[in-house]
């Protein structure tokens, strides 16, 4: 099974200031820039190109139910989670499943861009957020 970095997501407590940083200092191209209140998601959400390579600003949008304000209360801003692409999802994950790795259930999801993703579950990954994602529709 093929996997290649998809994106790189980031915690951030103010999406505006981190989106001038991307954009002023890295040089970066923003993508998208949405808000998600689906269950388990809770963020605002800005994604920033630098030469082909994506980063997720990802910003609580709900302080007391939003799994990023969770992450910054626990860990602070910063690095939240590693994505990395398969040629698909469901052939990847049975292949985790063999590995006796397991999956948080609760984080499966198609996002607005037509990306299915699910979370590893941290305890497997030597507490890593890492995240299995593909774009069925681009095949």
């Amino acid at each position: 099974m093929n996997k290649k970095l998809d994106h790189i997501g980031v915690a951030v407590r103010q999406i505006e200031e981190s989106i001038d940083f991307y954009k002023n200092v890295l040089g970066a191209k923003m993508i998208d820039h949405y808000r998600s209140e689906a269950k388990g998601v809770e963020s605002e959400i800005a994604i920033m190109d630098i030469d082909g390579d994506r980063t997720e600003l990802l910003c609580p949008t709900n302080n007391s139910t939003s799994p990023i304000a969770r992450f910054i209360k626990q860990k602070g801003k910063g690095v939240h989670h590693i994505a990395y692409q398969v040629d698909d999802l469901e052939e990847a994950l049975q292949a985790l499943k063999e590995k006796g790795i397991r999956v948080m259930e609760d984080t499966r999801r198609t996002n607005k861009h037509g990306r299915r993703l699910i979370y590893l579950n941290p305890a497997d990954t030597e507490g890593t957020i890492i995240e299995y994602c593909d774009y069925p529709n681009e095949k």
